[in-house]
C-alpha cells in the first residue's frame, strides 16, 4: 500500500475469489475498503459505503474521491444505509445498483427473507395504494407466518424491517424516475406505489432532506429529447462478468418474428402488455447493452410510462441482471471452468414462456418457434411501434383459455399439448396460477404438474425462467443427460440430479452452462 496524490491510501491487493465470496453477515469492514478503493464492478451492489462526513452513502464503483478509511462505514443493503441516517450519492445513484441476494436451500429463516424480499421487490405490489403497513401485513398473510415473526427474521438477515426495506426499494425507485425521466411528480409517486403525493413527499423528504423536484435542477430534459420523441430511458445496471453474445444468442434461436428481435449483437427488442389494477398498458421495449459501462439503456415506449417500475423489474428479470458471478462461480467454476459470464435467460412475459415450454415439449427448439409464430399469428393482438420487427402481441390468458381444439390443431399443435395450452391459460386466467418471479416455487410447481400435460421437465423449465428459481434443474433433460454423460445410463434423470447436488443452489445456472459447453469437466471426486 501506498498513498496517492490526495493523500488517500491507494491498494495494489488483487482482490481474490475467496475475498469476494466471504460470508455476507458480518461483512468484512477492511475487504469493503479495498474493494471500494478497487472501483471493481463486480462488488456492484453486494455492499454500500457510507461516509461519516458527508451523510452520504455510495456504490463501490463510486468515482468520487475515496473516503478516508476512518470514516466509512459499510453496509449489505441500501435499506441499511438508510436507517443509519445517509442519503444516497446524487452521482453513482445507488438506485441503478443490481440487487444483493444471498440464496440458501437449508436455512428456514434465509428461504423466508428470500421469498420476502422476492415479493416486496416486485412493483406490481406496490399499486394497491393501502399503505406499507397494510402490505406489511399481506406479505405476513401469503408467507404463513406472524408479522413479528418475519419483522425478526428481517433484522436478523437483513438489519432492517421488512417496512424499511420496502421503504427504501420504493424511494429508490422514485429517484430513478425523478432523475432519468420526465414524469410529473405526481405519476412518479403513484408509479412507486405511493398513494398520494403528499405520503410522497413527506418520505422523500425524510429521508432524503431534499425535495423531489430538487433532484432535477441538474438533470436537464434533453436527455428526454436525445432518447426519441415518444419513448422514455433509463440505465440499469449489472456485475461483470456477462455473455451478452451468449444471451443475445439464446433469445435469437428461440424469438418470434413481430414480438422480439435481436440487433446488432447487442440490443433486443420485444413487445409488452401489462396489467396495472383495471388498466391494460401494451407498448414495446429496447434493451441495449454497454458493456463498457456494465449497463443496459432501456427504452420504452410512452405507452409504458405510468407503469415503468415494473417494465423494469422485469427487464432485470428477464436478462438476468441481479445475478452474482462471484458466488454462482465458486460453486460452478470447477465443473464449468468457461462459462463465468453466462446468465439464466428469463421471460418478460411468464404465460408467453409457460405456453412455449409447453410446445417445446419433444420438439426441437426451431420447431417450438415454428408452432409459437403460428400461435401468435391467430390468436395475437397488433400492435404499433415505430420498429419493423414488433408489430404483434402474444395471445393473452383469457383468449387461448376459450381456444378449441380445431383452432390449436389446424396450427400443427397435437391434441395433448392442445390440452395442455388450454388448461395453463385457464388457470392463469382465473387467477389461481401466478407466473412471475415474487410466486411461491414450490406451489406452483404443484400446480403446473397437477395441470394435464404437464411433467416435471416442463415444469422445471418455467421455474428455472419465468419464476427467477435459480435451484431448479430439469432432470429429465435429454441435452442435459447427454452434457452430463449420464445419457447411456439405467436412470439418467437419476443420475443427473444426484450429480447436481453438488451445485444448489446454482442450478439452473449449472443447466445453462451444461447446454453451452456440451461436455463438462468434472473434478477429481465429482464424477456423476
Amino acid at each position: 500500500m501506498h498513498m496517492s496524490g490526495n493523500g488517500q491510501p491507494k491498494y495494489r491487493t488483487v482482490l481474490t475469489m475467496a475475498d469476494m465470496s466471504r460470508a455476507p453477515s458480518p461483512i468484512d469492514d477492511d475487504a469493503c475498503y479495498r474493494a471500494l478503493c478497487s472501483h471493481d464492478a463486480r462488488f456492484d451492489g453486494r455492499f454500500f459505503t457510507a461516509v461519516t462526513s458527508t451523510g452520504i452513502y455510495c456504490r463501490p464503483v463510486c468515482r468520487v474521491r475515496t473516503p478516508r478509511r476512518e470514516n466509512c462505514r459499510f453496509f449489505e443493503h441500501a435499506a441499511q444505509a438508510e436507517r443509519a441516517g445517509f442519503r444516497p450519492c446524487l452521482r453513482c445513484r445507488p438506485e441503478l445498483a443490481p440487487l444483493e441476494r444471498h440464496w440458501s436451500t437449508e436455512d428456514a429463516s434465509a428461504i423466508l427473507v428470500q421469498q420476502a424480499t422476492q415479493w416486496l421487490d416486485d412493483p406490481r405490489h406496490w399499486q394497491d395504494g393501502d399503505g406499507v403497513r397494510a402490505m406489511g401485513e399481506r406479505l405476513s398473510e401469503r408467507l404463513g407466518v406472524s408479522d413479528r415473526h418475519l419483522r425478526r427474521v428481517f433484522e436478523e438477515h437483513l438489519g432492517v424491517s421488512p417496512l424499511q426495506y420496502l421503504q427504501t426499494r420504493k424511494l429508490l425507485t422514485a429517484k430513478q424516475l425523478l432523475a432519468d425521466t420526465d414524469l410529473p411528480v405526481t405519476q412518479v409517486a403513484l408509479a412507486s406505489g405511493f398513494a398520494s403525493v403528499r405520503r410522497f413527499n413527506a418520505a422523500f423528504l425524510d429521508h432524503y432532506r431534499l425535495n423531489p423536484t430538487q433532484l432535477r435542477q441538474d438533470n436537464p430534459k434533453g436527455q428526454q429529447a436525445a432518447a426519441g420523441q415518444g419513448t422514455t430511458t433509463v440505465r440499469l445496471g449489472y456485475r461483470p462478468p456477462y455473455d451478452v453474445a451468449a444471451t443475445l444468442a439464446f433469445f435469437r434461436q428461440r424469438l418470434i418474428d413481430g414480438v422480439a428481435f435481436v440487433a446488432h449483437d447487442r440490443q433486443l427488442g420485444h413487445t409488452l402488455r401489462l396489467q396495472a389494477g383495471p388498466r391494460v398498458h401494451t407498448g414495446w421495449l429496447l434493451a441495449e447493452f454497454e458493456p463498457a459501462r456494465n449497463q443496459v439503456l432501456l427504452r420504452v415506449s410512452d405507452s409504458l410510462r405510468e407503469v415503468l417500475p415494473q417494465v423494469i423489474h422485469r427487464l432485470r428479470a428477464t436478462l438476468d441482471l441481479d445475478a452474482d458471478p462471484v458466488a454462482i462461480n465458486t460453486a460452478l467454476h470447477g465443473s464449468f471452468p468457461h462459462g463465468d459470464g453466462l446468465r439464466v435467460p428469463g421471460a418478460l412475459d411468464g404465460f408467453e414462456l409457460a405456453v412455449r415450454a409447453v410446445l417445446g415439449q419433444q420438439v426441437t427448439v426451431a420447431a417450438a418457434r415454428t408452432f409459437a409464430q403460428r400461435l401468435v399469428g391467430r390468436f395475437g393482438e397488433a400492435v404499433d411501434t415505430p420498429f419493423d420487427g414488433l408489430t404483434r402481441l402474444f395471445p393473452t390468458p383469457q383468449v387461448l383459455a376459450q381456444a378449441e381444439g380445431d383452432a390449436l390443431g389446424e396450427l400443427g399443435i397435437v391434441r395433448q399439448r392442445q390440452a395442455a395450452i388450454v388448461a395453463l391459460a385457464r388457470a392463469v386466467a382465473d387467477g389461481g396460477l401466478a407466473l412471475h418471479g415474487s410466486a411461491d416455487v414450490p406451489a406452483t410447481l404443484a400446480a403446473l404438474q397437477a395441470l394435464p400435460g404437464i411433467g416435471d421437465w416442463t415444469a422445471q423449465y418455467i421455474a428455472m425462467r419465468a419464476l427467477r428459481w435459480p435451484d431448479a434443474f430439469p432432470a429429465g433433460d435429454v441435452a442435459l443427460h447427454k452434457s452430463l454423460g449420464v445419457q447411456g445410463m439405467r436412470q439418467p434423470a437419476r443420475a443427473a440430479e444426484a450429480a447436481s447436488q453438488a451445485w444448489r443452489p446454482w442450478r439452473s445456472y449449472a443447466v445453462v452452462r451444461a447446454w453451452a459447453a456440451g461436455t463438462l469437466s468434472t473434478p477429481t471426486g465429482s464424477t456423476p
